[in-house]
């Protein structure tokens, strides 16, 4: 049986359910000021990608007409294994708990000076997201609703680059984010559609 390390989060489960219902039942706790702290959420999880690679990392945050946001980053892409029997599994970053952050009262503070929590605070809160991964060993996307997967890992052609984009609409009041794109290893742009 396969047992790997959790550093950032658990790999026994792809999914906690309990732990999205949390989220969703207080989501001014776990989302104050709105979509701007889901902004955060991703780019510190990016920033942390640029930070673990020695490296200074690039974002673009794009605001869609829909109201929707994609963020890109240049990463290595999230962790992805294969498991005794040959199947490939990924990092469950969207639909679990972060072990470093969700549950420590003196977690660290955002740039918006809310605590981070992780990204499961951002697919949780969300309509809809996708995670598009690209990584020099594969490439994949995976649609959330509140969280839960509702597709299996879908094969992208590989472009040649690596990194991760988290598209995700979701109805929470929205704020600008330009002010509060302050991270120590990543370059942000914003663009706006529409």
């Amino acid at each position: 049986m396969t047992h790997w390390v959790n550093t950032t989060h658990d790999w026994a489960a792809s999914v906690d359910r309990d732990h999205l219902g949390a989220i969703r039942a207080d989501v001014e706790r776990y989302a104050p000021g709105g979509v701007l702290h889901l902004v955060l959420e991703v780019l510190a999880y990016a920033d942390d990608e640029a930070e673990s690679a020695g490296q200074r990392g690039q974002c673009t945050v794009t605001l869609h007409e829909d109201g929707s946001i994609s963020i890109a980053d240049n990463g290595r892409g999230t962790d992805t294994r294969v498991d005794d029997h040959g199947n490939v599994v990924k990092k469950p970053v969207m639909a679990t708990k972060d072990l470093r952050f969700f549950d420590d009262p003196a977690a660290p503070s955002l740039p918006d000076g809310h605590p981070r929590r992780g990204m499961s605070v951002v697919a949780a809160l969300s309509d809809w997201l996708i995670h598009t991964n690209r990584r020099t060993n594969g490439s994949w996307t995976q649609r959330y609703e509140h969280g839960i997967p509702v597709t299996g890992l879908e094969p992208v052609a590989s472009d040649g680059t690596t990194g991760t984009t988290v598209h995700f609409l979701c109805d929470l009041p929205y704020a600008d984010v330009t002010p509060y794109l302050g991270f120590s290893h990543l370059d942000v742009a914003v663009v706006r559609l529409g």
